[in-house]
């Protein structure tokens, strides 16, 4: 494979007819796209858990509709920074219906979007609150919220397909941020799937892996709870990521 260009990756499904290299024909194939994965059904027990977290709900949101449904991508079809996490969190992005709201974690996410210039306002509340990205674009390893948080491999594998499409898509992207090891280990088995050549890279927090042909792979702790609660992942730590993901798009091309 030439590794001087990034590899086109398949095509998304029902995208076939829409050429990637035109910005409309590609924000169509987008949300072509999105209506695919709300419409998957390729894993019973996520759908199961989604429906049933739906259903019963937790009492500060008990009188909310859940989205309940797999969860599209978010962003700018021109964005250049790419971050991808894991999955959508039960009574977040599995409530709200868009990527990282409604929760903890879309806190510090949105607000450094907000703050390096990613998005229009410091806080993400619903699908339809109008906020907007540019040049971001946000996605997800699994785009079901998981028990426990934890997909299978199997789960995983089943929405890889998705990711790829993505990455195909959005043609712009220079900076791919990876939050978490999984998020990591996706990304980068995925590529090496299509022919790349990573070498022997492994996942830690601000690491910055240049790979011939593709966007440069930053990876950062995720900005779960569970690591911002214990100190594992600080403020100062997470404006660092940011800060250097925008320098790296202000890099001359």
């Amino acid at each position: 494979m030439n590794l001087s260009a990034p590899h086109p990756g398949p095509a998304a499904p029902g995208c076939a007819d829409h050429p990637p290299h035109l910005v409309p024909e590609r924000t169509r194939c987008l949300e072509g796209l999105h209506r695919d994965i709300i419409e998957c059904d390729r894993c019973p027990r996520l759908r199961t858990y989604c429906a049933e977290v739906g259903q019963t709900r937790v009492r500060r949101y008990r009188d909310q509709e859940y989205w309940a449904r797999p969860v599209p991508g978010f962003g700018d079809p021109e964005a250049r920074l790419f971050i991808l996490g894991l999955a959508p969190g039960a009574h977040g992005a599995n409530r709200t219906g868009r990527m990282f709201t409604g929760d903890d974690s879309g806190r510090w996410l949105y607000g450094a979007l907000y703050e390096f210039g990613f998005a229009d306002r410091p806080e993400s509340v619903s699908r339809d609150d109008g906020l907007t990205l540019t040049d971001a674009y946000i996605s997800n390893v699994v785009r079901c919220a998981p028990p426990g948080n934890k997909p299978s491999p199997g789960e995983i594998a089943a929405c890889r397909p998705f990711l790829e499409a993505e990455l195909a898509m959005l043609t712009r992207v220079r900076v791919v941020l990876a939050l978490g090891r999984i998020a990591f280990d996706t990304y980068v088995r995925l590529r090496r799937a299509q022919g790349f050549d990573p070498g022997r890279i492994d996942f830690r927090h601000g690491a910055e892996y240049r790979i011939p042909g593709l966007p440069v792979l930053l990876s950062s702790y995720h900005p779960s709870r569970q690591n911002t609660n214990t100190g594992v992942l600080t403020a100062p730590m997470w404006r660092e990521i940011f800060a250097r993901a925008r320098a790296l798009l202000d890099e001359p091309s």
